[in-house]
C-alpha cells in the first residue's frame, strides 16, 4: 500500500511537511490514560497563555483553508478543533486507546493527526484535488460527495477518507475495536514544520511501541520524498 500527497497538493502548499507511520497489532484493550494527561498537562499549559486561534500552527492552517476557498472559523483543521473544544470542556470524550493517544499529542503539538484503519482503504490513499465523483461516509451512516477541487484523502474505489484535508475524517475508515492495522498522517504548515513533524513522528512511534507490541514503520514526506509504501 502506498499513502502520497498529489504533486499539484505539493505545488499548490510547498511549505507543507508531513509524517507518516503504520503500525500492525494494534488493540483496543491499552491503557494510554497515563501517556493522555501528561500530553494534555501540556496542552493545558499553552493554553493557559493563549487561546488556540493565536498558536501559529493553527494560524497557518487557517491560511491554507483560506486559500482552498474556505471560511477557516467555519471549517476548522482537526487540531484547532479539539484545542477549541478541550478548552472549552477541559477534555475529550474517549473513543479508542489509539484514538486517545493521537488526539492528545495533536493537543500538544497542535497539528492535525489523523488515523485510519488500514483494512478498510481500497488500494493506495493520495490526498488530491477531488473531481466531484467520490463518496464519503458519514460517522452518521450518509453518503456525501466533496465538492469538485475540494482537497481529500482517496483512495483507489474513489471514496474519500477525510474532507477538506484536516477538516473532517470519514467514519468508513475510522478506528474501531476490530481495528489492528492503522496509518497515521501529521501535516503541518507552519515555519517550523519540518522539525515539529519531526519531534512528533518520533513521540507517537515512541508511544505506540510502549503501549502495543508493534516496531511502526515511519517517514518524513516532501516534495522530493512525496511517497509514503508498507505492507498491511
Amino acid at each position: 500500500m502506498q499513502f502520497s500527497h498529489s504533486e499539484a497538493i505539493w505545488q499548490a502548499f510547498p511549505e507543507l511537511r508531513a509524517g507518516v507511520l503504520h503500525a500492525e497489532g494494534v488493540q483496543a484493550g491499552a491503557d494510554v490514560e497515563e501517556a493522555v494527561a501528561s500530553f494534555n498537562a501540556i496542552a493545558e499549559a499553552r493554553l493557559a497563555k493563549a487561546q488556540e486561534g493565536e498558536f501559529p500552527e493553527i494560524q497557518a492552517w487557517r491560511r491554507g483553508f483560506s486559500r482552498m476557498g474556505l471560511k477557516p472559523t467555519q471549517y476548522r483543521c482537526a487540531s484547532e478543533a479539539l484545542l477549541r473544544r478541550f478548552r472549552q470542556e477541559h477534555g475529550l470524550p474517549r473513543l479508542h486507546p489509539l484514538v486517545d493517544l493521537c488526539n492528545a499529542i495533536s493537543l500538544a503539538f497542535a497539528i492535525p493527526i489523523a488515523v485510519f484503519d488500514t483494512n478498510k482503504i481500497a488500494g493506495d490513499l493520495e490526498v488530491r484535488r477531488a473531481t466531484g465523483r467520490e463518496t464519503y461516509l458519514t460517522f452518521g451512516g450518509e453518503t456525501e460527495h466533496p465538492e469538485p477541487d475540494e482537497v481529500i484523502f482517496a483512495d483507489g474505489e474513489g471514496r474519500a477518507h477525510a474532507r477538506r484535508w484536516t477538516n473532517r475524517q470519514s467514519g468508513l475508515s475510522a478506528v474501531r475495536e476490530t481495528t489492528g492495522s492503522a496509518l497515521i498522517v501529521a501535516e503541518a504548515l507552519h515555519a517550523s514544520a519540518g522539525e515539529d513533524i519531526g519531534r512528533l513522528v518520533a513521540t507517537v512511534a515512541d508511544e505506540l511501541a510502549r503501549h502495543w507490541p508493534v516496531v511502526p514503520k515511519t517517514a518524513m514526506l516532501t516534495s522530493a520524498s512525496p511517497r509514503f509504501e508498507f505492507e498491511r
